[in-house]
């Protein structure tokens, strides 16, 4: 039988790869499950309690239907340990970068745990449907959310930090950072704004602009996990059998 060759890694990805797909596995999971939502259970997947016309699917609604669920446990599932691995490398990065600053350090750790807390979230939101148990399912969906806000508005303070001392792809990734950062604010204040009114009026199409606006919360979303494209472009994830000698 032949060995193992050691000092040969037994995956090796580009860090840029993995990136783009961690974030496409959610990104076409969200895709086809409003298209198939739309398509084939329409009159269920835009139903409200007002019982006005609407025109879109919430990402709630469109999630939770079948087979369109399944999609979507199946690509988030997929999803979520890529995004554990991330979150911890960005920790030792941090850690690397602000050696001998303890509110950076502090920062640093913050980050970590808001990123574990927003995946957790989104799985949770994920495996637990609001056709299941609505009450959990909108638990995880504020908590993926507000979590969400905290980590990209410490991502945004730590690489405001970075950029003083480094070069032109770090500044471009925090200026992006910085953009999908405000746009997500911004889209979370109007998604807010048109689900109170449709739940105080009940006006036609109102709920299809609030989906409107949740979609774009979380494309920007991924967007702005889609920056580490710049912060590990020349790094790589290997998988490697370690030398005789350093086992544990």
């Amino acid at each position: 039988m032949i060995g193992l060759d050691r000092d040969r890694p037994l995956i090796r990805l580009q860090f840029t790869h993995f990136a783009v797909g961690t974030v496409c596995l959610p990104l076409c999971g969200l895709l086809a499950c409003v298209v198939a939502s739309m398509y084939s259970h329409f009159s269920e997947a835009t139903y409200t309690h007002c019982q006005v016309p609407n025109y879109l699917p919430s990402i709630s609604a469109a999630i939770s239907l079948t087979p369109e669920r399944y999609i979507w446990r199946f690509c988030v599932g997929l999803h979520s340990a890529p995004r554990f691995l991330i979150a911890f490398a960005y920790f030792s990065f941090y850690r690397g970068h602000f050696g001998g600053r303890p509110v950076e350090q502090l920062l640093s750790g913050l980050t970590l745990l808001a990123s574990l807390v927003e995946n957790s979230g989104l799985l949770l939101l994920t495996y637990v449907a609001s056709t299941e148990t609505y009450d959990l399912h909108k638990y995880g969906f504020i908590t993926f959310i507000a979590s969400s806000l905290v980590h990209m508005l410490l991502t945004c303070r730590l690489w405001q930090v970075i950029t003083r001392y480094s070069g032109v792809e770090e500044r471009k990734s925090y200026r992006w950072k910085v953009r999908l950062f405000l746009f997500n604010i911004a889209f979370c204040l109007c998604a807010g704004y048109f689900f109170r009114r449709h739940n105080k009026f009940c006006e036609t199409g109102v709920y299809t602009l609030f989906a409107f606006c949740e979609y774009l919360v979380v494309l920007s979303n991924m967007a702005f996990h889609m920056t580490t494209y710049w912060d590990f472009g020349n790094k790589e994830v290997m998988v490697a059998v370690p030398p005789e000698g350093k086992r544990f």
